[in-house]
């Protein structure tokens, strides 16, 4: 794993050895922050990575500009290895590493910054096949949502065939893409809060629309 653009470009990543994971490409990790990069949502942006792993997403949104990130995990293995690409990356004063039931916790307020802009949810894929209301996954979705300031995105990356709500709560479903076997859904918290500099207004789905042609 690797970090693709900004401040960290190119560099590698610590990754455990042996472990059964399900890391993002770089082409669909790409993708997801082409529109969050035209959309204004990295730019001193508060995030939270949820079932972060060795922090490739969260790593990605510092090196792209993010103010903070909060980094969630259960395996405290895996957290460990993280707490390294953090040094490595040399983000320590811009992130936390928390070990704990993110389906208790979901994404804790940080005293410095409160809630959050964006928040990244990569629940295992067994867990991800159902998202209804009263599963897990809908229960931590229902929790993000007032944990989140307004105008807030979360990004749910869940198995293509995983049932989904177009709503939980606050977060209302503006998008959605598939790769492979891969479906990743846009929510958001009320209205699109962007305010990116030096890019055109256009809605995400025309986002969306344009960064899927780079990749044909």
């Amino acid at each position: 794993m690797r970090i693709i653009a900004g401040s960290k470009r190119g560099m590698r990543l610590f990754s455990p050895e042996g472990r059964d994971t399900r890391p993002i490409t770089d082409r669909v990790k790409e993708s997801v922050f082409n529109i969050l990069y035209t959309k204004g949502y990295l730019e001193n942006r508060i995030v939270a990575d949820l079932f972060c792993g060795t922090g490739s997403m969260g790593l990605e949104a510092l090196s792209r500009g993010a103010k903070w990130v909060t980094f969630v995990d259960k395996d405290r293995r895996v957290v460990e290895i993280l707490k390294r690409n953090i040094e490595k990356t040399d983000f320590v004063d811009q992130s936390k590493a928390v070990s704990g039931n993110i389906f208790r916790i979901g994404a804790p307020p940080t005293p410095e910054y409160g809630l959050y802009d964006l928040v990244f949810v990569d629940p295992p894929y067994m867990m991800s096949n159902e998202c209804g209301p009263t599963s897990q996954v809908g229960k931590l979705m229902v929790l993000l949502s007032e944990q989140m300031r307004p105008g807030g995105l979360a990004i749910l990356r869940t198995h293509e065939r995983a049932v989904i709500q177009s709503s939980y709560e606050d977060l209302t479903q503006i998008d959605q893409r598939n790769w492979g076997t891969m479906t990743v859904t846009f929510y958001c918290k009320g209205q699109l809060d962007p305010k990116p500099e030096n890019a055109e207004e256009k809605s995400i789905q025309e986002s969306f629309s344009e960064d899927e042609k780079v990749f044909d």
